[in-house]
């Protein structure tokens, strides 16, 4: 029997994959809104409106990755969910209390190497822990099992100077899992990864994401990456930067690689392709 194949407009009907409806919190409430954002930026040479009623919602467990021409203000809004920028209109709720600045809540995850270098893996996995007053024997536990999770057993000792460009952001997610925050939000971790190491990463991150059911916001200039890592894939207009469409991704988990090559990928990677390119004409004109 011949599996009928859905369209992508067929598949944008389904709001979540039938396998993550026992993750997905689908009928509470957000874990995640941003509600009618904008943000200006003062500079000498005037105003430059970076982010125009921006909404949107993410729920307990999705996996959301946002795409959109250079200059859209993807970075922008994580910076403004994880506190480090302030709207300059509208409201962000992270499990219905308003954000108003940095917290322990949020765990971030950046494109540069954040590690400290005179702290070895295994402290700096559990850094935010000792500050929280973990127990030493809990701290080696949770240290123990990140190590695990992400593929580094042996490398407790070593220092970031002595690890890989792959091994120092497997350190920092297990780092920011650690600290068991409410939201994971990564600006671009793997955008200065060689290709090879980026898609080991991404099967790494996957495999961390399972495991953990953290929600997760993930900001991405690579369209086979956020197809692959995504439940939802929200796709932002040139600058003012705005919400232009939601793709639910309905492609089956646990995913390996090889889903990449499939038709269903093939279609959601042409759709995003087109949808960035309209907006990237409009930011180049």
């Amino acid at each position: 029997m011949v599996t009928p194949q859905l369209n992508v407009k067929e598949k944008e009907k389904i709001v979540v994959p039938k396998q993550r409806e026992s993750i997905l919190n689908i009928t509470g409430t957000p874990k995640l809104e941003i509600k009618e954002v904008g943000k200006v930026f003062k500079t000498k040479k005037g105003e430059t409106t970076a982010l125009e009623k921006t909404s949107f919602s993410i729920e307990e467990g999705e996996f959301v990755t946002i795409l959109g021409p250079s200059g859209c203000g993807k970075s922008t809004v994580l910076r403004i969910v994880a506190g480090l920028e302030e709207a300059t209109s509208g409201h962000v709720l992270l499990d219905g209390q308003e954000i108003h600045g940095p917290g322990p809540d949020r765990g971030m995850v950046f494109q540069s190497y954040t590690l400290f270098p005179w702290l070895s893996v295994k402290d700096n996995i559990t850094f935010g822990l000792k500050l929280k007053g973990v127990s030493q024997k809990e701290r080696d536990d949770i240290a123990r099992h990140y190590l695990q999770l992400i593929g580094l057993e042996g490398f407790e000792n070593h220092f970031p100077i002595q690890l890989s460009g792959g091994m120092k952001q497997r350190v920092a997610i297990a780092r920011a899992l650690a600290n068991d925050p409410k939201i994971l939000l990564m600006d671009e971790p793997f955008g200065a990864l060689d290709a090879q190491t980026r898609n080991i990463m991404q099967e790494v991150l996957l495999k961390a994401w399972e495991e953990s059911k953290k929600t997760i916001l993930f900001i991405t200039h690579d369209v086979d990456e956020s197809i692959f890592l995504a439940d939802s894939v929200y796709v932002m207009t040139a600058r003012p930067g705005r919400l232009k469409k939601r793709i639910p991704i309905a492609l089956e988990r646990p995913r390996d690689f090889s889903v990449k090559a499939s038709a269903q990928f093939a279609e959601y990677k042409e759709e995003l392709l087109s949808l960035i390119r309209d907006e990237t004409l409009k930011a180049i004109k």
